[in-house]
C-alpha cells in the first residue's frame, strides 16, 4: 500500500495546517472565532482548538471561511493531505 498514513483515528486531517496558518496570521483561536462569528459562523474558541487537534469535524462551509480569514486557500490548506493520496 503506497499511503500507509492512517486517517481514521482523527476527525481531520486539516487541523494541524489551519494552526500553522493561523499562528502565521498572529491570530488567536479566539481571534478566529469571533471573525467566524462575524461571517454568521458560530465556532467558539474550544471548537477551533479541538478543530485544530483533530478532535472535530470541519465543515465544508467552516472551511471556506477559515480559509478566507487566514487568507490562503482552500487548496493550499489541503495541499498536503491531496499530495498524499497521489
Amino acid at each position: 500500500m503506497k499511503n500507509s498514513v492512517k486517517y481514521n483515528d482523527k476527525l481531520n486531517v486539516i487541523g494541524p495546517v489551519i494552526r500553522k496558518y493561523r499562528e502565521q496570521a498572529n491570530l488567536s483561536q479566539a481571534d478566529v472565532s469571533a471573525k467566524l462569528t462575524l461571517l454568521g459562523i458560530d465556532v467558539p474558541k474550544n471548537s477551533i482548538q479541538r478543530l485544530e487537534s483533530g478532535d472535530r469535524i470541519i465543515k465544508d462551509y467552516e472551511l471556506a471561511a477559515i480559509s478566507k480569514i487566514l487568507n490562503v486557500s482552500t487548496d493550499t490548506l489541503l495541499k498536503d493531505f491531496l499530495d498524499k493520496l497521489k
